[in-house]
């Protein structure tokens, strides 16, 4: 299971459909707020989220998953691609950190990556 969470409908759409063209489940959401409050939590095997959303950024969404012992693999896409951002979730144990728009390509090699990691 794949998790989508980005506050922009088409993003969420367009990555969903990409992540699902490759033979994944995923599930979306509009907020980290409500993945957080879903069952998709427990059975997510990669977590694809915005940096930038309203309410909790994807930058907290991860700290609060290692907080609470998940530790899923996290790949960040955003508009703002900023090296210090980058840095501190890449320290944090982020797989990827792309672009908005993001190349399709980019994406599938992250996800190669984050699902073929040991549990």
């Amino acid at each position: 299971m794949i998790s989508i969470i980005d506050d922009d409908e088409s993003v969420r759409t367009a990555t969903a459909s990409l992540v699902r063209s490759l033979g994944f489940e995923t599930s979306t959401f509009a907020s980290a707020e409500d993945f957080l409050r879903s069952p998709r939590l427990l059975d997510s095997d990669c977590v694809i989220t915005d940096v930038q959303m309203p309410g909790m950024s994807g930058v907290e969404l991860q700290t609060r998953l290692r907080q609470g012992g998940h530790h899923m693999p996290l790949i960040f896409i955003t508009a703002f691609p900023e090296e210090r951002l980058r840095r501190q979730v890449t320290a944090s144990g982020a797989i990827g950190f792309l672009s908005k728009p993001f190349d399709g390509g980019e994406m599938i090699a992250c996800l190669d990556q984050a699902l073929s990691r040991p549990a």
